[in-house]
């Protein structure tokens, strides 16, 4: 009897261990047998041509792949409970993006910035000139425009079991680079969040993608600004040979002029 009761014991343990197991793995349980899992992505995205004008006075933008961290590149819808552990990242069993959220982010981002100019991956454009020849012959050319995304936040945020959103948080840097390296020209956090329609997976995937769609919009914009004020700081740095240094007349400044020679009278 004795051994009996220790088998059987044994064997209830074991099926405990396995039922544990699976929901750990995130698998079907009873209840969700037979049930689909639903692949997401961002949408169709443009399905007529765009009105918006190219502009050929715009450079050219090198656009890096976004990064994250190892919990955020996973093909998992996640979402977090902030009425119970915000803590705790958790994803939904029955619901996938169709690529890691990072790449979802950057294919719509080269969409959009696409409309306007020309959008290049880092390695595409090879200056012909090497750093120790531009340095030698004192050229100065074209800076590039590098736009990098770094991923921070990407989650349905439920503050209460029926009342969701989504939560998109990223910080954006726009590097300046040219043949004799690469410098900080703008960094800048953005933080977005968009009401869930409903509190699931389909409610949290629609609120995030319009937190994308938000987020994006606004680097466009901030991009177009560092842009105009980069621009305007090149322009005034003029050639000091082209002036001569200025001397103060009351509250402003004008440049020196040689006065006039005068005219001597003849002697008689």
């Amino acid at each position: 009897m004795k051994y009996i009761a220790i088998s059987a014991y044994l064997y209830w343990a074991r099926g405990l261990f396995l039922v544990y197991f699976l929901a750990l793995a995130g698998c079907t349980l009873p209840g969700t047998v037979g049930m689909p899992v639903v692949v997401y992505d961002f949408g169709p995205g443009a399905v007529t041509p765009s009105l918006t004008s190219h502009r050929p006075d715009l450079p050219p933008l090198e656009l890096s792949s976004p990064q994250a961290s190892v919990a955020l590149n996973s093909l998992a819808v996640q979402y977090r409970l902030a009425y119970a552990d915000a803590q705790a990242l958790k994803p939904y069993a029955l619901a996938r993006w169709s690529m890691p959220p990072t790449q979802l982010i950057g294919q719509r981002l080269r969409e959009q910035l696409s409309r306007r100019r020309a959008v290049v991956s880092p390695g595409e454009i090879v200056r012909s000139q090497s750093a120790r020849q531009a340095a030698a012959a004192q050229a100065r050319p074209a800076p590039l425009l590098n736009l990098r995304l770094d991923l921070e936040e990407f989650s349905q945020l439920f503050e209460a079991p029926d009342q969701s959103s989504g939560l998109l948080r990223l910080r954006a840097t726009i590097m300046l680079r040219s043949a004799v390296g690469e410098s900080l020209l703008a960094q800048r956090s953005f933080v977005v969040q968009q009401p869930a329609l409903s509190a699931d997976a389909r409610g949290g995937v629609h609120a995030l993608t319009a937190a994308a769609d938000q987020a994006l919009q606004q680097i466009e914009l901030w991009l177009g600004e560092v842009e105009t004020i980069s621009t305007l700081k090149n322009s005034l740095s003029l050639p000091s040979a082209i002036f001569q240094p200025a001397k103060p007349v009351g509250h402003l400044f004008c440049c020196q002029r040689q006065p006039p020679v005068a005219e001597t009278a003849p002697t008689r």
